[in-house]
Parts: C-alpha cells; sequence; structure tokens
C-alpha cells in the first residue's frame, strides 16, 4: 500500500474539485508544448493573411496609380493640336509592351486609335463606356475592375469628341500573388515545423528544473535529508529551490529533535526511576527505623519525582506551545507577588546548596499577561540562570518599573561562563539547547527558552538576552505596566 502520494504517480495525476469531481491533471511539460506550438501556428497564419491582404492590396494600387498616371498623360498629349493618330498609335504601342491596352473610341462606337482594332471592343462593350463617363466634362475619368481588369476611361476632346479606354489585365497579377502565397505557404510549413521542434525544446528547458525538483521531493519524501534542490535556470525557479531547501533544512531538525528529545527523555527518565527505586529499597531495608537516614533518603524520592514532574512538564509545554494548542488566558494580577512566589520555590537551593539571590524588585507592579505561561517564563529563565552561573552560585534578580511608567522590565542574571556572541541569537532554539553540555542542579530537557521564546512570541513581549564569554548572561522581558484597578 502506498504511504503517500509522491510514490504513486497515478494518485498523483488525479485531483478533485470543491465539490469531489475527479480532475485530470496534465503535465507542464505537455501544456507548454501545446500553447507554443498553438501561438506559433496563429501567428504563422496572421503572417500569411496579412502578406495576401497587403500585397494583393499594394500590387492592384500600384498598377491603378500605373494607369491613371498614363491615362492623365494620354489625355494631355491628345489635347495638342499636333497630335495625330499616328502619334498615338506609337504611344499606345509602346504601351502595349507594357501591358496596357489603350484605344480612342468614337461616340459613335468606332475605334479611332490604334487602326481601327477594337480588340473585343463591341457595341456592348462601347455602350458600357459611354454610359460609365456619361455627364463628365473632358479630362474627367473613371476607374473599376471588371472581368480581372483594371480599367480607365475618360472623355477626351480628341477628334471632336471622343473617349480614352485604357485596361489592364489583373490576371499575372494575381497569377504572382498567386506563386508567392505557395512560397509563403511552403516557409510557413518549415517555420511551422521548426515552431514545433523549438517550442518542445524550449517546453523541455522550463520543466526540466520542476521534474528535478519533484524527483528530488521524492527521494525527500523517503527521508533522504541529504537532497539538494538545485536550479538556476530562472529566478522564480531558483527562489522555489531555496525554499524547498529550507523546507528540508526545517524536516531535518524536526526528525533530529524527535530523536534528540527521544533519547534524552529516555535517559533522563532512566535515571531518576533508578535512583527512585534504589533509595524506596534502601528505606524498607535499611533505613526504616533511622528516622534521619529515612528522611534524607525520602528527601532523594522527592527530589527525582520532583524531576521527573519537571520533565514531564517541560515536554508536555513544548508541546503543547509550539502546537498553538494553548489559549492565552489574559488577566491583570500582581506581577511583584508573582515573582516572589516562584522564588520562594528555589529556597531549598539556598538552605541546601548554598545559592545567593540578590533580589531588586519593586514593590506593587501589575500586569496583564497569562499568569500561567508567565510563570512558566519566570521559572524557567530563573532555572536556567541556576544552572549556568559560576562558582560563586549567584544569581541576580530584577524587577524595575520604567522612568514613564508603561513597562515594567524583567531580568535574570548569571555569574557563568557567559555565551559566545556568534551563538547568541541561537539560544532560543530548542536544537541548539539539546546540544549543550553542563551541569546543573535544576534537571530538565534543555527546552527551556523554547517556551519561553513561544509563549512571549505569542504575548508579543519584547525579550531578549546579553552576554560576555566570562562574565555571564542576563535573560530580560518587557511586561506592559498596568495599574492595579484594572482588571
Amino acid at each position: 500500500m502506498k504511504r503517500n502520494s509522491l510514490q504513486n504517480p497515478e494518485v498523483a495525476a488525479i485531483r478533485r474539485d470543491s465539490r469531489g469531481k475527479k480532475l485530470h491533471l496534465r503535465s507542464v511539460r505537455t501544456g507548454l508544448f501545446g500553447y507554443f506550438c498553438l501561438l506559433s501556428f496563429l501567428l504563422i497564419l496572421l503572417v500569411d493573411i496579412v502578406f495576401y491582404i497587403v500585397v494583393s492590396s499594394s500590387l492592384t494600387d500600384q498598377i491603378r496609380e500605373r494607369v491613371v498616371s498614363v491615362g492623365k498623360e494620354t489625355i494631355i498629349l491628345s489635347d495638342f493640336p499636333e497630335t495625330d493618330d499616328e502619334v498615338l498609335g506609337r504611344v499606345f504601342d509602346r504601351r502595349m509592351e507594357e501591358g496596357l491596352l489603350m484605344y480612342i473610341v468614337s461616340r459613335e462606337g468606332q475605334t479611332i486609335v490604334p487602326d481601327n482594332r477594337s480588340f473585343g471592343l463591341n457595341e456592348e462593350v462601347v455602350g458600357n463606356l459611354l454610359n460609365r463617363i456619361e455627364g463628365k466634362n473632358n479630362g474627367e475619368y473613371v476607374t473599376y475592375v471588371d472581368n480581372n481588369s483594371l480599367n480607365f476611361v475618360a472623355n477626351v476632346g480628341y477628334a471632336g469628341g471622343s473617349v480614352l479606354f485604357i485596361s489592364c489585365r489583373l490576371g499575372i497579377i494575381y497569377d504572382v500573388i498567386g506563386v508567392l502565397q505557395l512560397y509563403i505557404l511552403g516557409i510557413s510549413a518549415i517555420l511551422l515545423v521548426l515552431a514545433f521542434i523549438i517550442s518542445y525544446s524550449i517546453s523541455q528547458r522550463l520543466t526540466r528544473g520542476l521534474t528535478g525538483m519533484s524527483a528530488t521531493a521524492e527521494q525527500l519524501a523517503k527521508g533522504d535529508y541529504s537532497v539538494n534542490f538545485a536550479n538556476a535556470d530562472y529566478r522564480e525557479m531558483a527562489k522555489l529551490s531555496d525554499s524547498l531547501n529550507n523546507m528540508r533544512d526545517e524536516l531535518k531538525k524536526s526528525g533530529d529533535f524527535q530523536r534528540e528529545i527521544l533519547a534524552n527523555v529516555s535517559h533522563d527518565l532512566k535515571t531518576p526511576l533508578t535512583m527512585i527505586k534504589a533509595y524506596a529499597s534502601m528505606i524498607s531495608e535499611i533505613s526504616g527505623d533511622n528516622p534521619e537516614k529515612r528522611n534524607q533518603h525520602l528527601k532523594v524520592i522527592i527530589d527525582e519525582a520532583d524531576r521527573l514532574t519537571g520533565l514531564v512538564n517541560d515536554v508536555l509545554s513544548v508541546s503543547k506551545v509550539n502546537s498553538n494548542l494553548t489559549e492565552l488566558n489574559l488577566k491583570v494580577f500582581n506581577l511583584t507577588e508573582y515573582v516572589y512566589g516562584i522564588i520562594n520555590k528555589f529556597s531549598y537551593l539556598q538552605e541546601n546548596d548554598g545559592y545567593n539571590f540578590m533580589v531588586d524588585i519593586d514593590s506593587n507592579l501589575y500586569t496583564r499577561a497569562d499568569e500561567e505561561k508567565i510563570g512558566q517564563v519566570i521559572y524557567n529563565l530563573l532555572g536556567n540562570a541556576i544552572s549556568y552561573t559560576g562558582e560563586d552560585k549567584t544569581v541576580y534578580i530584577s524587577l524595575k518599573s520604567s522612568m514613564d511608567g508603561t513597562t515594567v522590565t524583567f531580568s535574570v542574571r548569571d555569574t557563568g561562563r557567559g555565551i559566545p556572541k556568534e551563538e547568541l541569537p541561537n539560544i532560543w532554539d530548542r536544537y541548539y539547547m539539546l546540544k549543550e553540555t553542563h551541569n546543573r542542579p535544576v534537571k530538565g530537557t534543555g527546552l527551556g527558552l523554547s517556551i519561553v521564546k513561544t509563549i512571549l512570541l505569542n504575548h508579543k513581549f519584547k525579550f531578549g538576552a546579553e552576554s560576555e564569554e566570562g562574565k555571564g548572561s542576563t535573560f530580560w522581558v518587557e511586561f506592559p505596566q498596568i495599574p492595579s484597578k484594572i482588571d
């Protein structure tokens, strides 16, 4: 049975919409190839159509301009007194060599020039010519296309009043356009094939990175955290690769954390359980009748039980806080009394282990927060300072109001070895803390600062740490100061 869709391409290719209807997804490569081909085809088709229209129209306009130009020159020539049939005949013969048929026809329909040769002019054609220029003055003309010919008709004063007729066959032009169109179609076919090849190459190149990242993601899904998402062909793909690499690192950290927390919890559970069992046996077998030894042994059992309780509470807290399973229960409370209450819980360290708590706390300072979670913050910061303080076993605790009375700053300072400057930003990370080795009288999982960070971020309170190697570290939290009458 497949564990996830990444391991089953058939499952991965099927999705359902909001109504549960099955969606069959296409390959990105196929989609890009199809769109590129369609775009290429449409562009080539557009070029062909534009070419046909533009070339056909352009050639027709050029022929019309040429015919009109020749017609105007002939009108002017026919108005000269010295111009006769022979002169016009020679001009018309030269124009015929250029592909133009020219005639001067009398009003009665007789061909005057050239030499009474009509070349297909009959009464019907002549009548049509006369009708087209009816009402026109001498020198005025009309042009029209008829039977694949471009025609020019004008009234002239030659021979007492006649009609100038010029005709240019367009068939040869259409034949040329047809031949050019065949060439264009051939070139278009070649271009279309090239477009298909280029489109395929481009789609392959664009999707190569996605295909590679998909394969890498499958390896990652199987638990291989050594994979690397590498793609720098395009800015967006490179950004996606960076995001996936960050995700890989976070997944690896999460896996490492799970293994480390399991190992630490297992170790920390084993030791107190062994000691509880051992001292309970000693009470039962040896010190049961000796009050002094019995009390010492019972104290060890109580301490180890407290250690187990703290361990379980830390694990549950980091799980709940980081999963956002708990809501903030905000209320106004006396922060001064609350801090003193937590300090008193550590009094046994002063009495039994020689710890010194140097306290500087203003009276009657109130804030608004989740009292239980802030208790976790203060308890963890105090426990952390006790664990890391120096040989003098001194911890400095401060709770002071700001000059303007808007904030209250809680700080805890130890006299330990300090934290290197380059590592200071990492101390709030739970992975960093798990890798630390130290001796501390208050046992735990090393998750304290991670819990502190998450709680304070949820409250949106300012917090931080300052440290100098060899001189200890200071952790501080800034609370909003609230008048005691507000609830």
